[in-house]
């Protein structure tokens, strides 16, 4: 939704909300204006962008404060069309800048009668669409939607003969369990196309002018997911190995164990004084860095505010600024 009027720095309420006002309030970010809510009850997409301090929560407030009020329409108008045999299409959908989608992708979107979509996802996409829309999100530590439950529901939808499309943010293979979706689907009979995204591993850096490779430092780069700590009974990386690889560390989902992966690798041989740098909402208007040694980057993210979804670029690289 782009506003005829400029509503930079303009305070907009939204009242009520649907499984569009995510995508709602994410354009109107983009377009500079300052976003609160008015409802009682939140969808997944739009209690993470609170959640992460992009919008406020502003039930039961006075109208007069705001410049612009919007009313959201809570009642479900989209219809679908049934084929004789429906699909699943798994699209990456890039770091959550809506351009980084491929045209793959938003073709796909396009032309689908159900779209089941996570919180990273390019949220913006799904306001104009004629889709029904499913939220799924996880946001860490809050609401979940269990893994299954959502292979269920693609499984059903397209059981409907339906088109229907699992947009995630980055790409659906790069830690996004697409391929237990593409596995689940396909074992029950369901057809799947799989389009591939922007993974953030590399645009996120990339976003903050920072280069994964660069001729004369590295030759390589690798990617990790921190989700588990060092020495947790579940963590099966090779850290004293990844302290000594010689190339840039890519470290995904490593936010709340960024301290004890510093630990780690700096007690496995890596200079603390390597340079290192964490990105948050990496291609949003609230993108934000923090760069430091690995001895003291998870003390300056802590210091900053730095909450997922974030990625963490460890090494000479590091010390590069192309922005």
């Amino acid at each position: 939704m782009t506003l005829e009027l400029d509503v930079t720095g303009r305070r907009i309420l939204l009242r009520g909300c649907n499984d569009r006002t995510a995508a709602l309030a994410v354009n109107l970010l983009s377009q500079g204006a300052v976003v609160g809510v008015d409802a009682g009850q939140l969808t997944t997409a739009v209690a993470d962008l609170l959640a992460r301090g992009l919008i406020s929560h502003a039930e039961g407030a006075n109208l007069g404060e705001f410049d612009l009020v919007i009313g959201v329409d809570t009642r479900a108008t989209m219809t679908t069309r049934q084929r004789e045999s429906g699909r699943v299409t798994l699209i990456g959908g890039g770091p959550g800048n809506a351009g980084l989608i491929t045209v793959a992708g938003m073709d796909a979107l396009q032309r689908a009668d159900v779209v089941v979509f996570d919180r990273l996802a390019p949220l913006s996409l799904l306001q104009d669409l004629p889709a029904r829309l499913i939220d799924v999100g996880k946001i860490p530590h809050g609401p979940q939607t269990a893994q299954e439950a959502i292979n269920e529901i693609l499984i059903t939808e397209a059981g409907k003969g339906l088109d229907v499309v699992r947009l995630k943010g980055g790409d659906s293979f790069v830690f996004g369990r697409g391929s237990e979706e593409w596995r689940a689907c396909t074992d029950a009979g369901i057809a799947v196309e799989i389009i591939p995204g922007v993974s953030s591993a590399i645009a996120a850096p990339e976003l903050a002018g920072i280069p994964v490779t660069h001729r004369g430092l590295t030759q390589g780069f690798t990617v990790v997911s921190g989700h588990v700590p060092p020495g947790d009974p579940r963590c099966t990386l090779n850290w004293p190995a990844l302290a000594n690889t010689g190339t840039t560390l890519v470290v995904l989902m490593g936010v709340k164990n960024l301290a004890p992966i510093a630990a780690e690798l700096v007690a496995h041989g890596l200079a603390a004084e390597t340079p290192a740098a964490v990105i948050a909402d990496a291609g949003l208007p609230s993108q934000k860095v923090v760069r430091a040694s690995v001895e003291e980057i998870a003390g300056a993210a802590s210091l900053a505010g730095i909450a997922p979804p974030a990625v963490t670029v460890i090494g000479d690289v590091a010390g590069l600024d192309l922005g």
